[in-house]
């Protein structure tokens, strides 16, 4: 937490930017509650407030995200896609995330509904990462067909049973993360903590330059530290 030349706050922040990295990385990194981060960081002599957290949480998230988006490696050219469901506001919401055969998270997508328009927003965005997949696996659902066929025509499309174990596996992992937050309250809540997990995921992956070269288990706070200035 210290440094020999600490970094001023953000506009309209009176905390540094190096105690706001701090707390989105620990908040997205492991299974904590906003509290859990708040008596962290008090242990530590910072006195703020779990709901101020949870500000920067929703703030942040996104501006890290953006600021290494041009360190981040180009898309695999197999993807595995699958919608799981997430709870926000007591009802079941859809979330659309594909991997690819790297492990990187390409992109995930949170909607109320499952459908077309979904599934080609989702598609959309997830094919400005990289070049367009030589395969997507999916399941069976006939909109995926539609929407391949339209967005990726050169694509393999693979439906056979099984073969999207790895997606469908990685979706275990947001969901471990999501268990201690008790439910998500709202639709943006739940698009800053998947991305910002899936982004977290491809920082101890080694999905970005900025940390490649690393060992693992220093990607993620050398990444945030490395970062952090961009705020």
């Amino acid at each position: 937490m210290t440094s020999s030349a600490p970094s001023s706050a953000p506009a309209g922040y009176r905390f540094p930017r190096e105690v706001i990295a701090v707390a989105v990385r620990w908040y997205l990194r492991y299974g904590l509650s906003y509290r859990d981060v708040e008596e962290l960081l008090a242990e530590r002599g910072i006195a703020v407030d779990h709901v101020t957290i949870y500000r920067w949480v929703q703030t942040f998230t996104p501006e890290f995200i953006d600021a290494a988006r041009p360190l981040r490696h180009a898309s695999g050219h197999r993807w595995y896609v699958d919608e799981t469901y997430v709870k926000v506001a007591g009802a079941w919401t859809y979330l659309y995330r594909a991997v690819d055969q790297h492990g990187q998270v390409i992109d995930v997508l949170v909607s109320p509904r499952r459908d077309g328009a979904a599934a080609r927003k989702f598609f959309s965005r997830a094919l400005s990462f990289g070049p367009s997949p030589l395969e997507v696996t999916t399941d069976r659902a006939p909109v995926y067909r539609r929407v391949i066929e339209e967005l990726a025509p050169a694509a393999r499309h693979v439906t056979e049973q099984y073969e999207n174990n790895r997606v469908e596996a990685d979706h275990g992992r947001l969901k471990a993360r999501l268990r201690p937050m008790r439910g998500l309250k709202q639709m943006s809540s739940a698009r800053t903590i998947s991305a910002g997990h899936a982004f977290v995921q491809n920082l101890r992956r080694g999905h970005y330059a900025i940390t490649t070269d690393l060992p693992a288990h220093d990607r993620v706070r050398v990444a945030f530290d490395e970062l952090a200035p961009c705020l």
